[in-house]
């Protein structure tokens, strides 16, 4: 949301500077400019990317509007969430845990946490990796170069829209001259005219290029500049899952295996070490 609040500052801005020197706002109202750039930006993107992109766009659009999902609560939540897993397994064996991790969608522990359940990426990523755990003759290591693999796969194709969106983005100023060049041609064609009518000519061939500029480095870029901060966020959460799942494999003990991950976490968002004690025992005591 804090995204939209800049760019909505950056319009308020332009606008008001413009206004402010007694610029004529309705000048600036260039519907032929607009769908010339638009339109154009819009191609150049279908024309790039394959479908699951243009799909993973719209997704990651909707992650800068709603806000990253990987809050301080949703860390204290995965990580009260491992805790349990690892205890149960420790207390009662690797086998009991494979019904939980066999039927994610049924298993008593992951279905208290409804976010960790609706992002089947991550479900997928801890089923997977455990699986391996509870089968047995699979080395720590391997566990962890397959763990590193996956988050490298899953990683380059989160990047994927961002690359697709600030392509786009560096593309608007060369569109915005090619809208301008056509406003300048229409402008030649009417030399000879009203000088009112040659001048708004001029004025709409010159909104072209402003309006690729100002798209470029005043909305496309800082969404795609976000979306890429958002998809380092989730690679971040990603290692948190890999730390604590290798430090249990090697045979650390549950809570010991929850803290190496919480120092691993991000520290502006990182829980203490008392609400994740507290969380924990909590569990236990349950």
């Amino acid at each position: 949301m804090i995204s939209i609040v800049g760019i909505l500052v950056v319009f308020g801005a332009v606008i008001g500077g413009f206004l402010m020197e007694k610029g004529q706002l309705a000048v600036l109202v260039q519907p032929a400019e607009l769908v010339t750039i638009g339109g154009a930006a819009f191609g150049t993107l279908l024309a790039a990317n394959p479908i699951h992109v243009l799909k993973g766009l719209v997704g990651s659009l909707t992650s800068v509007v709603s806000g990253s999902p990987f809050t301080k609560q949703r860390y204290l939540d995965t990580l009260k969430m491992m805790f349990d897993l690892f205890s149960k397994a420790r207390k009662e064996g690797l086998v009991a845990i494979e019904g939980d991790i066999e039927g994610a969608d049924k298993s008593p522990i992951f279905s208290k946490y409804p976010k960790f359940m609706k992002d089947h990426h991550v479900k997928d990523f801890v089923c997977d990796t455990m699986r391996m755990a509870i089968t047995g003759g699979v080395l720590p290591f391997d566990v962890d170069q397959m763990m590193e693999l996956d988050m490298d796969v899953h990683h380059h194709s989160s990047g994927q829209p961002t690359s697709a969106l600030s392509t786009v983005a560096d593309a608007l100023p060369g569109l915005g001259i090619v809208a301008a060049v056509l406003g300048i041609v229409i402008t030649m064609g009417a030399l000879g005219g009203p000088p009112e009518e040659i001048g708004h000519k001029v004025a709409a061939a010159l909104v072209g290029t402003f309006l690729g500029i100002l798209l470029c480095y005043g909305v496309l870029g800082p969404l795609a500049s976000c979306m890429t901060k958002i998809n380092e966020e989730e690679h971040a959460y990603y290692h948190i899952l890999r730390v604590v799942m290798m430090a249990f494999i090697k045979g650390t003990s549950p809570i010991l295996a929850v803290e190496l991950a919480r120092r691993a976490i991000p520290a502006h968002i990182r829980p203490s070490f008392a609400d994740v004690e507290k969380a924990c025992r909590a569990k236990a005591a349950a």
